[in-house]
């Protein structure tokens, strides 16, 4: 009877255990979920310290406490960022919305777009040489009488320019008369065209055929409307087939020649629109188009020469006149093509600054192409609607080496701290250790690698006591503190056996 009383008690002692252990089970994950518990509060106070501190000046730089950093400068805290799963990889930094807002960073995506590109250059105004009439005589004789009287002169077609006596033109008009007294008309058109080919007027032949009398002197007119240039002759010059006595330009279409860079010339082509602008007409442009390319490059100055054609038919283009001139070529197919000013030009390399959203940005390099003067084309290293900076991008990119890509931001993670400086070693210590400076190193044990002749000054009991010194200084190096002194104790003993030519192992 009493064993059973026994038994049920225990049942009745355990099932109490239990049921206490279920409801301090709940409350414990109660006050879990509801981050009211001290667990809670700790992993809290944790998320929020800092990873590292680290230098300002110098990410490499990393501490696991405050202090000072080598430049004298106050650690700063890193902190683990949320949402920072994602990495861009090497080269990406992290800038706050304050510091962002603080250097006036602007940003533009990247796009396919048809460039226009406008070369740029100066050319000057010329007769078109196709409406260009030089004056020639067709025999010896004076200048009776000019009717032009200085270059520059306009002149409208039949007007007359000046008087010619020849005794060459009075023959040819006396065969004229006897051809027409004779009535032979094979010797009439014979006489006939001799005079057309000295360039006798009609109206000349006319009156001669009608008063049957010879001229001694013959007028010559203006083939054309025009202006006179190359004036050449006065009255009663000789004059003979090789003179030129004048040209006559027009000028209701003239010519701008002007000259591109070589780097320019293959975006010139015949056809191209073109638009001059003059001093002597300012705020007014003229338009235009490319009426030839020169074939060959001037060897001096490196230029090609292109031609344009204007229409002038208020006479406001005078030849000689200065004119600056744009060239305008609008592509026909689409480039990915960025603001120029987002591009950071290097002797060797190009970059662009990326801006990957959330504070975070990247330089990258590129290959760059042509350039309109506001977009320039990206022909590797960048796609289409990606974000580029336009403005600090000098900045950003300033925190990463251009042979690196930002590598040196990146620190490996298993490599320890103290490895990374000399913060393990106290100077002072070895300062004041006399067994850890040069001084208390001996020189002497190193003689037994010199010449026999030149050891012969030291005696055997100073050799003795150089042995001694070294055994002395290993026992200091032994006492001092292997954990904290592990780089200096290492140096040191390399030291110490360089200069005493003693094995590592024989100094521990």
């Amino acid at each position: 009877m009493s064993n059973t009383i026994k038994n049920i008690g225990l049942i009745v002692m355990g099932a109490a255990i239990g049921a206490g252990a279920v409801v301090g089970g709940y409350s414990y994950i109660a006050s879990t979920d509801t981050g009211s518990g001290p667990v809670a509060e700790e992993v809290a106070a944790k998320s929020n310290e800092p990873l590292y501190w680290v230098a300002p000046m110098d990410p490499n730089y990393r501490r696991d406490k405050p202090g000072k950093s080598p430049m004298g400068m106050d650690l700063i805290p890193v902190y683990e960022e949320s949402g920072s799963d994602t990495d861009a990889g090497p080269g990406t930094i992290k800038v706050s919305a304050e510091v962002v807002n603080n250097l006036g960073v602007r940003t533009a995506q990247s796009a396919l777009s048809k460039m226009h590109f406008e070369v740029r250059t100066v050319g000057y105004v010329d007769y078109n040489q196709d409406k260009i009439v030089h004056v020639h005589p067709r025999v010896d004789g004076w200048i009776e009488k000019v009717y032009i009287k200085a270059e520059g002169e306009p002149v409208e077609q039949g007007q007359p320019l000046y008087d010619l006596y020849s005794p060459a033109l009075v023959n040819a008009q006396e065969e004229y008369l006897f051809a027409l007294a004779r009535g032979n008309k094979k010797l009439i058109k014979a006489a006939e065209s001799r005079l057309l080919a000295l360039q006798v007027p009609q109206q000349t032949i006319r009156k001669l055929r009608k008063t049957r009398q010879a001229s001694q002197t013959v007028t010559f007119y203006a083939p054309q409307s025009g202006v006179v240039d190359n004036f050449r002759i006065r009255e009663g010059f000789f004059v003979k087939p090789g003179n030129t006595l004048m040209s006559i330009g027009a000028l209701d279409e003239v010519w701008v020649e002007a000259e591109v860079f070589e780097r320019q010339a293959n975006m010139i082509r015949a056809g191209l629109p073109v638009s001059i602008q003059l001093d002597y007409l300012p705020g007014k442009a003229r338009e235009g188009v490319v009426d030839y390319v020169y074939p060959v490059l001037d060897p001096v100055t490196r230029t090609l020469k292109v031609r344009m054609r204007f229409s002038n038919h208020d006479l406001q283009l005078k030849p000689n006149m200065f004119a600056k001139v744009v060239i305008h070529k609008h592509d026909e197919e689409e480039s990915l093509t960025v603001p120029q000013e987002a591009v950071i030009r290097g002797a060797k390399t190009n970059r662009l600054v990326l801006a990957l959203g959330d504070g975070r940005y990247k330089s990258i390099e590129v290959k760059i192409g042509r350039s309109d003067g506001s977009r320039i084309e990206i022909l590797e290293g960048l796609s289409a609607g990606e974000e580029v900076v336009t403005s600090a991008q000098f900045l950003l990119d300033s925190e990463s080496s251009k042979t690196s890509d930002f590598k040196r931001m990146h620190i490996d993670e298993s490599m320890d701290s103290e490895e990374m400086s000399l913060e393990g070693m106290s100077l002072d210590s070895m300062h004041d250790d006399e067994d850890m400076s040069l001084d208390g190193m001996s020189l002497d044990g190193s003689h037994d690698e010199m010449d026999s002749g030149e050891m012969n000054h030291k005696s055997e009991s100073q050799e003795k006591n150089d042995q001694g010194n070294v055994a002395d200084e290993s026992t200091n190096l032994h006492a001092m503190n292997s954990d904290s002194f592990k780089p200096a104790l290492h140096t040191q003993m390399e030291i110490t056996s360089l200069l005493t030519r003693t094995p590592v192992k024989e100094v521990l």
